[in-house]
């Protein structure tokens, strides 16, 4: 008997239990192995075996066991009609947006962004975005987030004012490069500490910094250092962290945060840098392979988002979106794919929220 599942790329396939067997225990191997973590236990992979076995259209966890959803611009789901955002394309404003995703969908929180979600260029708005927050915040009950990402790219020309700094490694300029990835990483905290405590005058409620550490170690150290004055200089405020990678990749490779060598964290390791920052909520993100399975890509995704709830003093929200999470790499996720790893993350990672 075979049993209909998903590839890493959203393709409907047919696979053997035994197949589905093997995947799961070769995805959570592949995240032991490279993270340095426990493998999943014989009864997690049981656990996953029957979810992924479930014929269900969509899976769901038991009454008592929902967890808190935070949104990343979720109100585009709506108002979205354009790449990635997908979205139905409704003509409404950001407002009735969130209006309707708290009143109609049952949101936990409503979201504001800028159309290209990055800090750097929201400094040049921000009196829109301003307007926009105070408009949501008068027209909704529940805590409003901005969200935008450090993304240190936007900082190189002719964008920014900076050199590219991989062009200048390609050239043999490494110090020179390393100077300027270190420049660029304080322009960009600058810019999230800036952007935050004028939307904050107007009642902002969290913070989320995106795609943390796409960039690199320089990047993630933004992310670390603009939450750490975040939350010296702003009271009762939140600030969640997302990650763009399992893995921060070290293009300085010698940045440090509390004498935490940030190139190689995974996980685990990341949550701790956070928690030191001060920051509330932290999404893990595994990567997906759009060449294996999607119990292959689950089990990996659920064997370090576990370790990571295990050494977790904050609340642990890992990112379920398109590609990441064990989610399949395609715009519209499929619902079997989305639920299946969701109800996977609560039950067997023991996350606090999605």
């Amino acid at each position: 008997m075979e049993y209909e599942q998903r590839m890493g790329d959203g393709r409907r396939i047919m696979m053997a239990k035994e197949d589905i067997i093997t995947d799961i225990e070769n995805g959570s191997n592949e995240a032991a192995e490279k993270g340095k973590i426990p493998a999943l236990t014989d009864d997690d992979m049981d656990h996953l075996l029957n979810i992924f076995l479930d014929p269900s259209r969509m899976a769901t966890v038991d009454v008592g066991d929902e967890v808190v959803m935070s949104t990343d611009e979720g109100y585009a789901v709506f108002s979205g009609n354009y790449s990635e955002m997908g979205g139905a394309g409704i003509p409404m404003d950001a407002t009735s947006a969130n209006i309707a995703m708290e009143r109609v969908m049952g949101a936990d929180c409503v979201t504001y962004a800028w159309v290209d979600y990055n800090f750097k260029p929201s400094k040049a708005v921000i009196t829109q975005l301003q307007q926009e927050i105070e408009s949501i915040l008068l027209n909704t009950i529940s805590p409003c987030s901005y969200g935008a990402m450090p993304n240190l790219g936007s900082y190189y020309k002719p964008d920014g004012p900076f050199d590219n700094v991989g062009d200048l490694m390609a050239e043999g300029k490494i110090m020179e490069a390393l100077e300027v990835y270190k420049q660029v990483a304080e322009d960009a905290t600058e810019d999230m500490v800036w952007v935050t405590g004028k939307l904050a005058k107007m009642g902002l409620d969290n913070l989320n910094i995106d795609t943390a550490g796409a960039a690199g170690d320089g990047d993630f150290l933004a992310a670390l250092k603009a939450t750490e004055i975040l939350k010296k200089t702003i009271p009762n405020f939140s600030v969640e962290v997302g990650m763009a990678n399992e893995f921060v990749l070290g293009i300085d490779g010698t940045m440090e945060y509390d004498s935490m060598r940030l190139a190689g964290m995974y996980p685990h390791d990341q949550v701790v840098a956070c928690e030191k920052a001060g920051v509330d909520i932290y999404g893990p993100v595994c990567n997906t392979n759009t060449r294996k399975s999607t119990p292959w890509n689950v089990a990996r995704a659920i064997a370090f988002t576990k370790e990571c709830s295990n050494v977790a003093n904050i609340p642990v929200h890992p990112n379920m979106g398109m590609g990441v999470g064990g989610v399949p790499m395609v715009e519209n996720p499929t619902l079997d794919a989305v639920t299946k790893a969701s109800k996977a993350m609560v039950e067997i990672a023991n996350v606090d929220g999605i």
